[in-house]
Formats: C-alpha cells, structure tokens, sequence
C-alpha cells in the first residue's frame, strides 16, 4: 500500500518526462497491442472467411462503438475524477467514484446488451444503410449476437482499466489488457479455423479472454493489498458522484457516438456511390457484382490501420491523464501545461509516421488484409484500399494535435468544452461533407471528406487550446503572487 501511496504522489513531485514515460509506455503498448490484435483479428476472418466476411465487419464496427461509448463514458470520466480527488488528497470520494463506476456499467451493460439483441436486426440495415448484400448482414449478425451477450464482460473490463491506470497502476493495466489481446490472439485462429466457426468463433475468443481479465481486475481490486479498493459503502449511487462522472465522460461517449454515426454515413455512402465516380479506382460499371460491398469492406480495412496509428497517439493521452488531473487537482498548472506539450509533440511524431507509411507502403498494407489470389473482389478491394489510404491521410500529422487537445479538456474537468471538442470533427465537418462529396465524386468524394474534417477540426483544437493555456498562465500567475 505504501508504494501505491508513492506512486500517485509523485504525479505532482517527479520529472515530467519521466512520469509520462511511466504512464503512457504501458498505455501505447495495452492500445496498440488492441488494435494491432483487430487488425490480426480482421487479417484471420479475410484469410479464413473472405473479403465479404471483412465487410460484414465493417457494418459492426459502428454498431461496437455506440455499445462501447456508455463504457468510455463511465471508464473515462470515472478515472479523470479519481485522479482529480487523489490530487485534492482525498482517497475516500476516489473509493466511492470508483464503486459507482462499477454499478454503473453494470447497469448500462446490461440495458445496452438487451436493447441490442432484440432489435439488432433494424438495427444492422440502419448502419448498412439497407443497401448491403444478404452475405454481409449474416456475417454481421452472426458477430454481433455473441458479441452482445458478453457486453456487460466488456464494460467492466474497460472501465477498471481506466481506474487502474488513474489510480497509480499504469504497468498492471498494460499486462492485464495484453494478456486479453494474447489469449484473443491464440483463440482466435484455433476458433476460426481449428473449430470451423468463422466470424462467430473471433467474437467467441474476445468474450472468453476479456473475461479471464475481468476476474484479475476483481482480484486487484478486492486484495488489502491495492491503493484503492472495493469497498460495500461504496457501492450505493450517489447523485453528484454519477453526474459527475456522466459530464465529465459525455465527451468520449459523444466522440464514440459520432464516430458511428459517420461509418454509418460512410458505409452508405460507399454502398450508394462506390465506383460511381470519374477518379474511383474501381468502376462499377466494370464490376461484376456489388461493388459497393467490396468498398465497404476496403474502408474496413482503412479505419483498422488508421485505429492502430489513432490509438497509439491516445496511448500518449492517457498517459498524460493522471498527471494532469492530479497535478490540476493540486493547482500545480505550470506542471499541466508542461506535459501537455510534451504530450501534443508525442502524438505528433506518432500521425506523422501513419502518414508516411500511408503514403510510401499503402499497398503492402492492403495485401496483408486480403489475398488478390483469391478473386476479382478482393483484388479491387486491395487497390481500393490503397488509392483511399493515401487521400485520407493527407493531413494526418496534425491529427496528434487535435486528439491531445480534445482528451486535455476531458482529463481537467471542463465537460462541456470537452463535448464540443470531442463532436467537432464528425458533426461540424466530416458528416455534412459525407452527405455532398460522395454524391459528386462517388468514393474519392467520401476519402476526400476525412483529411478536410481533420484540418477543420485541428484549427478549431488550437484555437480553443490557445485560450485554455492563457487562462492557466494567469491562475498560475496569480498563485505565485498569493503565496
């Protein structure tokens, strides 16, 4: 208990540098590792199943992130309150803050679990647009029914892993998180190929290893051993403690909310105008089948390699979380603003080295997610993906900028500039140029819309940054002068 002591007051004392390559080495590794396992996760099913498998996929992934949003929700704005009152010095309202964590994600998981299986297929032709083929839906469904009944594993899971890192235990949230990723990793092919079992063995090996780490998570947790622990006064709702929780996590639930509802849109659109457009790499008319399956599934892929590249540079904003809010929390601000620029040129070299690799390798990554060998489909779907790779990554080494500023405004308690942060880039500007461009330029208009949402929303980033800094200039200012 003492070293758990230690380790979260030294958050306010210890070299920045050092303390974010303390927290935030375990977060790149638990994120990365995540989305690596996806992008292994999608390479087994277009191996083992095929392209329209992938694109079956696809259609889940927005459907997964509005499930995972009410997770991130509670995980997120728990983890920066706990860190917040461990800077205040006062353990006790952390406790609490984490007992109804749990009960809340208890809670959503099991409505958002019910909600989903009864109407999940209305809701699979909302996300498909209606316009995807019969092949794909199965695909979809046959995922999304296992991955529904584990819901309530997922929630939890994910949301004592934000605590445990908030709470002074950055490595035991990397292993616990690795070692889900490795059992998934293992299970995965033996399931798919081994037992036969297609997409529906890849849900099955997520559920069963992300359940292994939840019961480790309760160990941790209810051992005498840990800083912060369950305790059964903490298990009660308390209005303020969940509204603050709610507010504070609005803003990664409403990015996760948005970012489904723009692969919604994008899906459609790529169903709807796919091949259709004077620069579409693959014309429709040339085509013999739906073509718009087959992009469908090529932007699959493409958000799999952009997620690995955007959850590395998330590691780096996580681990700038408990540092932030604990040395706010204690109104240390020059130390804030400090790890925050360290933080934003971390990202930064992260998304430049997504657009550099987008742009130099775009079809050596393509080929690792299909064999062309195996058709005319999967061989358009690899020039596909490698002609969208490289216009949607045209401004990416800004990205890193704008995801450290939006997690900023979340980690120092400003819940409503965190929402307006988090909704930027899907609502302001990539969904209204999703519902012009792709009508105009068919696929190339629904690549082209990614890099000009991201330059509209890094400027707004900075502009509200610049600001936010300013004022904590001033309060630091004013406390040097007080003193």
């Amino acid at each position: 208990m003492g070293n758990s002591v230690n380790n979260t007051v030294s958050l306010g004392s210890d070299s920045l540098g050092r303390l974010l390559a303390k927290y935030a080495i375990p977060a790149i590794i638990a994120m990365a590792s995540s989305s690596l396992y996806h992008i292994i996760d999608s390479i087994f099913i277009g191996h083992g199943v095929g392209g329209a498998a992938i694109a079956g996929m696809a259609i889940t992934l927005p459907i997964m992130n509005i499930a995972s949003a009410f997770g991130a929700m509670v995980g997120v704005g728990a983890a920066a309150r706990i860190s917040i009152r461990l800077g205040e010095g006062n353990k006790r309202a952390a406790e609490r803050t984490l007992g109804n964590a749990v009960l809340l994600n208890l809670t959503l998981g099991v409505a958002i679990m019910l909600v989903f299986l009864f109407f999940l297929d209305p809701i699979l032709l909302f996300f498909s647009g209606g316009e995807a083929s019969e092949e794909t839906l199965g695909y979809a469904r046959d995922f999304m029914r296992i991955i529904m009944f584990g819901n309530i594993i997922t929630h939890l899971y994910l949301g004592l892993n934000e605590q445990l890192r908030a709470s002074g235990y950055p490595r035991k949230a990397m292993y616990i998180m690795l070692l889900s990723i490795v059992m998934c990793t293992i299970l995965n092919p033996l399931f798919i190929f081994g037992f036969g079992m297609g997409v529906q063995g890849s849900a099955l090996a997520t559920v069963i290893a992300q359940s292994i780490s939840l019961m480790i998570q309760i160990h941790h947790y209810t051992s005498k051993k840990s800083f912060l622990r369950f305790h059964r006064a903490s298990f009660r709702f308390d209005r303020k403690i969940v509204g603050a929780i709610l507010s504070i996590g609005m803003a990664p639930f409403l990015l996760n909310v948005c970012a489904s509802m723009v692969t919604r849109f994008m899906n459609t659109a790529l169903l709807e105008y796919g091949g259709r457009g004077e620069w579409d790499i693959i014309s429709a008319a040339n085509f013999d089948g739906n073509i718009g399956d087959v992009y469908v599934g090529a932007y699959g892929i493409m958000n799999r390699v952009i997620l690995l590249f955007i959850m590395v540079a998330n590691g780096f904003n996580q681990g700038m979380q408990p540092i932030v809010g604990y040395n706010y929390g204690a109104k240390q601000y020059g130390r804030v603003i400090k790890v925050l620029k360290y933080t934003i040129i971390c990202a930064t070299i992260v998304t430049t080295v997504a657009f550099l690799i987008g742009h130099i390798f775009p079809y050596q990554v393509a080929a690792a997610f299909v064999d062309s060998s195996n058709g005319v489909a999967d061989q358009a779907m690899v020039e596909i993906v490698a002609q969208g790779l490289g216009i949607a990554m045209t401004v990416f080494p800004l990205v890193g900028f704008q995801i450290v500023a939006g997690g900023f405004f979340q980690y120092i308690g400003r819940a409503p500039m965190a929402m307006f942060m988090s909704t930027t880039r899907q609502l302001l500007f990539l969904l209204p140029l999703l519902l012009v461009l792709p009508k105009q330029f068919g696929a190339m208009g629904a690549w082209m819309s990614m890099p000009i949402a991201d330059a509209g929303a890094v400027i707004v980033a900075g502009l509200l940054l610049f600001f936010e800094i300013r004022k904590l200039r001033r309060m630091e200012h004013d406390m040097h002068f007080s003193r």
